[in-house]
């Protein structure tokens, strides 16, 4: 069940949140609790049942394991804590490592040794990558004795709560669970329904609307057996352009309808192409994804702690597995080796004491972005080199060929051709290209607007006018994190 349809926005959602508050209001709140349970388990389970089981197992193993590690076990003890942390990790990474890599490596393992290995065909079940990643984190934190006694319901509420399960934010224990506890949450808050309900619609908006959109030209680019220079800068932006909205879109409408419940999520995006250096923008972009990198491969692996070339080679690795994560392919792996070397750069940089003005840390810094986002749209188109290969050549050094009308006005002065009829609409399309750039770096981002929130009839008009996108609801399409 997709954020972006009917069944979601005028059953599910509604359902779900009158019978929660209705159990609350009653007092039954192990009731209520889990009902949202089982509400975020037929969410999860409406895409595809077959996965369920795994999540069920996931959950039940992990919760069990994270109360034994919170215990002081004697490490004269033959499953003492670190190797039962060992094998809770183990178990996590082998089931990712199974559903999501196996074919991969047996494609590759065929072409580099000349096997015929058969491919097993293993679907991706959907959130593992974040469920997964959010209970390590789990486990890890009951092995430092940082977690606190939760009961299994309080647990399966923090990895099941539908608005977060299937692309995030990756959520800690320490910032969720409190929150399902509290007496105040338990009742309807007209304000949170309002700011959650304003959030949600910007979040449909930017999706159904502006992603989407760019997403049809970005695909067209991608696609086309062949381009010149203009057409591959438009579909590299347009690719550029359908991620932020995209991500954006399903961050808000995440952010907004887990308000609805009064659950506030951590913040997970926060104006990413107003970057000026490659760290400012991984400070921005999937903030959670980051922070979790952060904390549990990067700091464990040495951090900053060691010699500087060591610090280098942490923050290189914590990357490429930041690019493994997002997909079993060689694009996603190349776009993280391209990330983690640019950060190596960027701290090299900053040793030297080098600096540059602003709007040139921005242009390199916001090029580079796009550029990369050309590997990780290859990943999405296909999974192989090919496609980005021929969209960066073209970039670089295809035909310059110009829209019409600009072609007409230079006349003779330079030798160019007229825009293929692969955009046909040039002009909207140069128009659509131009407010991408004005929102992103000009509009008040997310978190900004609900800071300044009121419950008045300006944002009431502003609510209904993003909740038009309902109106486009009839071309479904997935979110791009769905893939990971």
């Amino acid at each position: 069940m997709l954020f972006n349809s009917y069944e979601f926005i005028f059953f599910f959602l509604p359902f779900t949140f009158f019978i929660y508050f209705y159990l609350n209001k009653k007092h039954l709140t192990e009731a209520s609790k889990a009902f949202l349970v089982l509400a975020s388990l037929f969410f999860y389970s409406f895409f595809e049942i077959m996965n369920l089981p795994l999540l069920i197992l996931s959950i039940v193993f992990n919760y069990f394991l994270g109360k034994k590690l919170a215990q002081d076990i004697p490490k004269s003890h033959f499953f003492h804590a670190k190797m039962l942390l060992t094998l809770g990790i183990s178990f996590n990474l082998l089931l990712l490592i199974y559903y999501k890599y196996m074919d991969f490596f047996i494609f590759n393992a065929n072409r580099a040794f000349e096997t015929e290995l058969p491919m097993m065909h293993v679907v991706l079940p959907l959130a593992i990558s974040f469920y997964t990643f959010q209970q390590i984190a789990y486990l890890v934190d009951s092995y430092r004795k940082e977690t606190t006694e939760y009961n299994f319901l309080n647990y399966a509420s923090f990895v099941t709560f539908f608005p977060q399960l299937i692309a995030g934010p990756i959520v800690h224990h320490s910032e969720m669970m409190p929150q399902f506890s509290k007496t105040k949450n338990k009742l309807a808050n007209y304000y949170n329904i309002a700011l959650g309900l304003f959030i949600f619609s910007m979040g449909l908006f930017k999706k159904v609307v502006i992603a989407d959109s760019f997403g049809n030209w970005s695909r067209m680019g991608f696609d086309a057996t062949h381009l010149n220079m203009l057409e591959a800068w438009v579909a590299s932006l347009s690719g550029t352009f359908q991620i932020y909205f995209d991500f954006s879109g399903y961050t808000d409408m995440a952010i907004g309808i887990a308000l609805l419940f009064n659950i506030r999520l951590p913040i997970n995006f926060f104006s990413p192409y107003k970057a000026t250096s490659i760290q400012d923008f991984w400070r921005r972009w999937h903030i959670t994804l980051s922070r979790f990198l952060k904390e549990y491969v990067y700091i464990p692996l040495g951090g900053n702690r060691k010699s500087e070339i060591r610090t280098y080679t942490n923050l290189f690795a914590t990357f490429v597995l930041g690019g493994i994560w997002h997909g079993a392919g060689w694009p996603f792996l190349l776009w993280g080796i391209l990330h983690g070397g640019a950060l190596v750069i960027h701290r090299f940089w900053q040793r030297l004491g080098l600096k540059m003005p602003s709007i040139l840390a921005w242009f390199i810094t916001f090029n580079f972005i796009n550029i990369t986002w050309v590997f990780f749209n290859a990943g999405l188109h296909g999974g192989n080199f090919a496609v980005a290969k021929k969209v960066l050549l073209a970039m670089f050094t295809g035909e310059l060929v110009l829209p019409k009308p600009i072609a007409d006005f230079l006349g003779d002065a330079v030798i160019v051709g007229y825009w293929s009829k692969l955009y046909a609409s040039e002009f909207w399309l140069l128009l659509w290209l131009g407010a991408g750039f004005v929102i992103v770096l000009s509009f008040d981002n997310s978190i900004q607007w609900m800071k300044k929130f009121k419950t008045n009839v300006f944002y009431m008009v502003l609510t209904l006018f993003f909740f038009s996108a309902i109106f486009f609801l009839y071309k479904k399409s997935e979110f791009i994190y769905f893939n990971f």
